[in-house]
């Protein structure tokens, strides 16, 4: 029996690899002992149903998508953009299906001893949609956009140590940083640093939708609805479809009603209240997966009582973040403990304790903070996560046994990262995962960083982030990093309830490889090029 298993395995194997024909499969299956019917049956469901096949219009529901969304790759914000970003535009590198790093735009790269100097090998038959071809030009001015004393890009912290971007030829260039980085090549992995086309002046075209990614965009109205067709001069394998639409639809109820009635093939978040409901329907696969995308609730340090380390210390111990996970994300996250490193991420520490829920610590330094009484407004809005709202009422209620007054605050949805987040004090934020610690503390904690959304300043865990930056001793860098946890435990302006799965669903039609990447919704946003109709 075993061997008849093995033989079946192995049968199937080269048959999804190519290897055999459907003529060739069924001639050695039924050799087998296999009944004609069984092997047509193991072909169309295990074979057939996982070759990629070319054709049809992949329709998805996005949600957070804002009228105010723009193509500036400087200001992407929003899930709807990022995804947009990924269907239609290329990055030099990518985070694989399997959650390591590969090859997009850039074919290799490699570093000077010191991490100072990275050579990054270009494609050589990539072109934009338009049918230029992409040189080492083009990918000096994309990078270029985002540095500068003038640059108002999110990304300018993540290349702050970067010194120079030359061409070496029309398909390399250098990258010259004033410290090593490690991590340098994962960093080309955010969703802001798209290839563009460069103009004559150095800067990059961004304004006229032109990429060099799976697909192109042929009509765009911000906020409602993108269409675009396949770009048949993509460099890569992939790109099944024929057509893609992305429509956003920021109400969880909309969402889940055009994939139950078949208006949409796919959506980027199911609404967890009802995920069980929508996993029994027989149509569907509701895809739950782990990964290092936090929720924080940054409080601005420089605005009182924020500016009161003992007022945070309360905030953090006043929030029950087990029953949080229980009642709001259904068990589909794992409780955060106030600093950015998820337990997936390299670095992870492991031997901090887990703050609990304790109403009595959280008096104790309400009390210890010298401001009497905490009566604060928590903002939030749904289209950011399914939940959100919920959940800061329930904190709210958690919070009460501490004698703090949490009043949420329901935002609207549209307009919500250009109205309410880095502009209120305390806000409810999703952050998408980060391949490493210091690409999301670069991000987001560094002091001047553009989405240092907390407005945190901690000399000591600045100075760490610099050294761990070019520390090659991997016991030592984790060390480093280890301290900055600590420090943003103790010390740093966000509270950390969870680190959120992606929980988005696809209609049974939609069929995709073994292994779904960890970093944004719909396999790292790229299931619109890896993705087909089975």
């Amino acid at each position: 029996m075993s061997d008849k298993k093995e033989f079946k395995a192995l049968l199937t194997q080269d048959a999804k690899s190519g290897k055999l024909g459907r003529r060739d499969f069924m001639r050695f299956a039924v050799a087998a002992g296999m009944t004609v019917s069984l092997a047509s049956g193991l072909w169309t469901s295990e074979v057939a149903a996982a070759t990629p096949q070319k054709g049809g219009k992949f329709r998805v529901g996005v949600h957070d998508g804002n009228t105010s969304d723009t193509f500036d790759p400087g200001t992407y914000l929003s899930v709807g953009m990022i995804q947009l970003a990924h269907a239609h535009r290329s990055y030099l590198t990518e985070i694989t299906p399997e959650n390591t790093l590969g090859p997009d735009m850039a074919d290799s790269w490699s570093a000077s001893p010191d991490a100072k100097n990275w050579t990054f090998e270009l494609n050589k038959n990539a072109t934009f949609h338009d049918g230029r071809k992409f040189t080492s030009k083009d990918a000096v001015a994309s990078l270029n956009h985002h540095r500068g004393e003038g640059s108002t890009s999110a990304a300018a912290a993540l290349l702050s140590a970067v010194v120079d971007v030359k061409a070496k030829g029309d398909h390399a260039i250098v990258v010259e940083l004033n410290q090593g980085s490690a991590d340098l090549p994962y960093f080309m992995t955010d969703y802001h640093l798209v290839m563009c086309p460069a103009k004559a002046d150095g800067s990059i075209e961004w304004d006229t939708m032109i990429g060099a990614g799976p697909y192109k965009i042929v009509d765009h109205r911000a906020g409602i609805s993108t269409n675009l067709v396949r770009h048949e001069g993509w460099h890569r394998e992939g790109a099944y479809f024929d057509e893609l639409e992305l429509l956003v639809l920021n109400d969880p109820n909309a969402r889940q009603t055009a994939l139950i009635t078949g208006d949409v093939d796919a959506i980027t978040s199911v609404d967890l209240k009802t995920m069980a409901l929508m996993a029994r329907n027989k149509k569907l696969v509701v895809e739950n997966v782990p990964s290092g995308s936090a929720i924080t609730l940054p409080m601005f340090c420089d605005h009182a009582p924020f500016d009161n380390v003992d007022v945070r210390l309360a905030l953090k111990y006043a929030i029950n973040r087990d029953e949080i996970v229980e009642k709001i994300m259904f068990g589909t996250a794992t409780v955060g403990n106030d600093y950015h490193v998820s337990s997936g991420m390299p670095y992870a520490p492991t031997d901090i304790p887990q703050r609990s829920y304790d109403p009595d610590k959280a008096k104790f330094h309400l009390k210890k903070s010298g401001v009497g009484s905490i009566d604060v407004n928590l903002s939030a809005a749904d289209s950011i996560l399914p939940g959100a709202v919920d959940m800061c009422v329930l904190y709210s209620e958690h919070a009460k046994k501490a004698g703090i007054k949490i009043n949420p605050v329901r935002e609207a949805n549209d307009g919500y990262w250009s109205d309410v987040w880095l502009k209120k004090p305390w806000t409810f934020v999703k952050w998408g995962a980060r391949p490493t610690p210091d690409q999301m503390f670069s991000l987001a904690y560094k002091d001047d960083a553009p989405w240092n959304e907390s407005h945190w300043q901690n000399k000591r865990f600045n100075e760490l982030l610099l050294t761990a930056k070019a520390e090659l001793d991997e016991t030592l860098r984790a060390e480093q990093y280890r301290e900055m946890c600590q420090i943003a435990s103790d010390d740093g302006g966000t509270v950390i309830p969870f680190f959120a799965n992606f929980v988005y669903a696809r209609n049974k039609k939609v069929a995709h490889g073994p292994n779904l990447a960890a970093a944004w919704e719909l396999d790292g946003g790229r299931g619109y090029h890896r993705w087909w109709f089975a």
